[in-house]
């Protein structure tokens, strides 16, 4: 199931400036970018660069990107964020994530043909700027059929922003976003 990102005005920024965050994108050396530690979810490369995990800045990282850590520092209840890149055959299968307390959001950025999300029984594609939220404690699983990378800025922001989280992982050092 997704939500209308027009259900939480603070995404407005993000989707009215998706361009400066695709430009700071651009600007990151992919050697930066590492394995999404889940393996056992995927095939193929899947990497992402992290800006924030828990709330807390990965300061190096944030330096790099600025204007988009500028952006999503005003999301209330901000918990984790940065860009997830998905090369071309990649395909995560079904699975699901570890609580309710977030919703989780993607701003498409880098968005070849052939590349799509299902959340429970809907399919989606991304396009440069789109924007959309999903409870990704509903089965979900995306795909990169395309013939270049996909990539998007993903966050998770709490339902509730003064709750405090208790339903995390015990082991976070493996989630990196």
């Amino acid at each position: 199931m997704f939500i209308e990102a027009s259900a939480y005005p603070f995404l407005k920024p993000l989707q009215e400036n998706w361009e400066i965050v695709l430009n700071e994108l651009r600007a990151l050396s992919q050697t930066y970018f590492v394995e999404w530690p889940e393996r056992d979810i995927y095939d193929g490369d899947w990497r992402v660069f992290a800006l924030f995990r828990l709330g807390v800045p990965f300061d190096r990282n944030v330096l790099a990107c600025p204007e988009t850590a500028r952006m999503l520092q005003e999301i209330p209840g901000l918990v984790n964020a940065g860009f997830s890149s998905l090369a071309s055959g990649v395909y995560i299968g079904p699975h699901t994530g570890y609580t309710k307390q977030v919703l989780r959001c993607h701003v498409g950025l880098i968005v070849p043909e052939n590349c799509g999300i299902r959340v429970g029984q809907e399919v989606r594609g991304w396009t440069p700027g789109s924007c959309f939220v999903f409870d990704d404690t509903q089965e979900h699983e995306a795909w990169n059929q395309g013939a270049s990378k996909r990539i998007v800025l993903l966050f998770d922001f709490k339902r509730d922003p003064d709750a405090e989280l208790t339903e995390f992982p015990d082991d976070l050092d493996d989630y990196k976003l």
